[in-house]
């Protein structure tokens, strides 16, 4: 009686880690990469211009056009920007938040920005979405750009003036950088956190002029304390994709 019940023990905690090690891989702190793809760290650490194969997920689709999709992704450890990658109008459809895609491509950079292009994916099991990570109080340093494209959030930072009207009046934002767009276009705002004064975008191929974000910009006032979420994208420093403005909690 006594092995009898021993041997139930043995296979009950042998039935109980195997269900313990399959929840840990479903969690994002258990993401295994597959046989010759790139950690994130090894994804940093390639050379430009050298081809990079990866898993990442899917947090948002900036655009399609002509069999090509531009699209934002991250996995627990750091986040990749996919530049016109080789996609059909069908399989674009099932790139939902949180897919998990393999990608081959290169990695390349522009006016700061590292993505990577030329790329083919295939679509493979799992699903993760990256919360935002507050780096407000990275703003100003070097520790920033080590989270370039994740999904980020910035706390209580005040709305500046982006520019001027034909009448010479301040405004809180700018149609296109210089101001010479028109609704639907991309909307450039500046905040400030301190002393110093940041631009930040709200891309319109990722947020059109039919988005609740894109609308928030356009109500804001100069001096408003505000919260935003968006994507650590890079331009020449950083310039983030904002896709989502709250009045600051």
């Amino acid at each position: 009686m006594k092995k009898f019940l021993a041997i139930l023990l043995v296979v009950a905690f042998a039935a109980g880690f195997a269900a313990c090690a399959n929840n840990a891989a479903d969690k994002p702190d258990a993401d295994v990469k597959g046989e010759g793809v790139m950690t994130h760290a090894e994804y940093v650490a390639a050379e430009l211009d050298s081809q990079v194969v990866i898993e990442t997920y899917v947090q948002a689709k900036q655009s399609w056009w002509e069999d090509k999709a531009t699209v934002y992704t991250q996995d627990k450890d750091g986040a990749y920007f996919l530049y016109n990658m080789a996609c059909s109008e069908e399989d674009y459809a099932k790139l939902e938040k949180g897919t998990k895609i393999k990608v081959t491509g290169y990695k390349a950079e522009w006016c700061g920005e590292v993505e990577i292009m030329d790329a083919t994916f295939e679509i493979e099991e799992g699903n993760f979405i990256a919360d935002a990570l507050d780096v407000t109080s990275m703003l100003g340093t070097d520790e920033l750009i080590k989270h370039q494209n994740e999904f980020v959030s910035f706390k209580g930072m005040t709305v500046a003036a982006a520019g001027q009207d034909e009448n010479g009046n301040d405004v809180a934002y700018l149609y296109k950088y210089d101001g010479s767009g028109q609704d639907g276009d991309d909307l450039y705002f500046n905040v400030t956190l301190g002393e110093n004064t940041y631009t930040f975008t709200v891309e319109s191929y990722l947020c059109d002029n039919t988005t609740d974000v894109y609308n928030a910009v356009k109500n804001l006032s100069i001096g408003d304390k505000i919260d935003m979420e968006g994507f650590l994208y890079w331009y020449e420093g950083v310039n983030p994709h904002i896709t989502s403005v709250t009045p600051a909690a």
